[in-house]
């Protein structure tokens, strides 16, 4: 596949960008640059983006190297779909449903095959008895460190369903309103709120065991 020259693979980022976010507006003009042939622009907005749209395909995929092709992917479909764009939300919006639907579509093709951990785990690791002692109910409960809760905490999300998951992403981890994630999901806030509950509640009852 050709590549466009400002899709390159965002950098390994999972915190979103500070404060400052530049405005609709902003992004508007940049937009109408583009359309008018100034490639510069376009990179403008992938630096924007790049970062929040990693971070927010990482929480999903819970891998580097996926997290890696579907933002680049992202970008070059919305380059492409550029002249497409009706203006009717914001361009930020806009990018937003199109990484959420192709990692939503990378999931749904990859459910059939061995499930991924955040290290890509030997799939023969349910064989290792140290591994089995770990998770075996009758081990006592031990100190952990921050690293191997975080991974659990991936693991965990991973079982959540993508529409559980992704509002978890969305609010949790991007800090994201439940209005702008209504607007990126296309349903009402209400949905959002249940939703998060839900997964909320389901993380809660696959991390019991670290959060007593």
């Amino acid at each position: 596949m050709k590549e466009h020259p400002s899709a390159d693979a965002p950098a390994e980022v999972t915190n979103p960008p500070g404060p400052g976010t530049p405005t609709a507006e902003d992004d508007a003009e940049l937009v109408r640059r583009t359309r008018r042939g100034d490639l510069s622009a376009y990179d403008q907005l992938v630096r924007r983006y790049q970062e929040r749209i990693y971070a927010t395909i990482y929480h999903m995929t819970s891998n580097h190297a996926d997290a890696n092709d579907l933002a680049q992917d992202t970008f070059i479909k919305a380059f492409h779909a550029l002249k497409s764009f009706k203006g009717g939300s914001s361009f930020y919006t806009w990018l937003y449903r199109i990484a959420v639907n192709r990692t939503i579509n990378f999931l749904k093709q990859r459910r059939h095959r061995t499930h991924l951990s955040l290290d890509n785990l030997d799939a023969n690791a349910k064989n290792d008895p140290d591994l089995v002692a770990f998770v075996s109910e009758k081990t006592p409960r031990r100190e952990v460190s921050l690293t191997e809760l975080q991974e659990k905490l991936n693991e965990a999300m991973q079982q959540l369903s993508e529409s559980h998951r992704l509002v978890v992403t969305l609010h949790d981890v991007q800090g994201l309103p439940h209005e702008k994630i209504a607007e990126i999901l296309d349903c009402n806030v209400g949905t959002v709120r249940s939703r998060l509950f839900y997964a909320r509640q389901q993380l809660q009852g696959f991390l019991s065991e670290y959060l007593k």
